[in-house]
């Protein structure tokens, strides 16, 4: 599957059939939470922005709940309110994807748009939908830099842009220039877990998006 092939926007329909293991899993979370949106969740935010931030997958009751990447879950706490504080989001973040948040000059996306079993999808899973992130990030001319949001998205974005993932490791705070793509920035993910173990904390988090504005042509 690329690009080429029209079928693949830079968003999945919200019954995308192509990873059975994750629609098996929507049908049964349709039946437990009805009132939940239970889709491939699509994009968010500027449609040409200069920054992408890429995420994992959308959590069970967070963006798989709401439809929108990041919103109702603690990690999405954290990412709007570090948006909001570097000026990329103007608004109120209310954990609803109805709280009129606006982002400005970025977009987030998710290297998988349907919720996984445990939060944890597979790698055919992750490359069955790789064509949708790829589209995101080609043919978007104003981009120029991405941050990924834990090493599963930086494998995704190095796959995309066709370079030898040994050259590029995964470090949280790494910027690494890649040669006729944009600038990726390392980030750990922004969850509950990596912040209540202090992997991550809030000024580790907002370093990485100074480094981003940095950037900002």
């Amino acid at each position: 599957m690329t690009t080429n092939d029209p079928a693949f926007g830079r968003d999945p329909a919200p019954e995308c059939s192509l990873c059975p293991r994750l629609v098996e899993f929507r049908e049964a979370n349709r039946a437990k939470f009805p009132t939940y949106f239970n889709g491939a969740v699509p994009g968010f935010g500027a449609d040409a922005p200069w920054l992408l931030i890429v995420g994992l997958a959308p959590g069970l009751h967070g963006a798989n709940r709401t439809g929108r990447p990041f919103t109702g879950d603690y990690a999405g706490d954290l990412l709007y309110e570090t948006l909001l504080r570097f000026g990329l989001a103007r608004g109120v973040y209310g954990r609803e994807a109805d709280d009129g948040l606006e982002l400005i000059g970025c977009r987030i996306a998710n290297a998988v748009h349907c919720v996984p079993p445990q939060n944890k999808p597979t790698p055919a899973e992750a490359n069955t939908c790789r064509p949708f992130l790829e589209t995101e990030i080609r043919t978007n001319p104003n981009l120029t830099a991405m941050v990924a949001l834990g090493a599963i998205a930086h494998t995704a974005v190095l796959g995309i842009l066709g370079v030898r993932k040994a050259a590029y490791p995964f470090g949280h705070g790494h910027v690494h220039a890649i040669p006729g793509g944009p600038a990726l920035i390392d980030s750990y993910h922004c969850s509950r877990y990596n912040t209540n173990t202090r992997r991550l904390t809030p000024e580790m988090f907002h370093a990485v998006f100074a480094k981003a504005l940095s950037l900002q042509p």
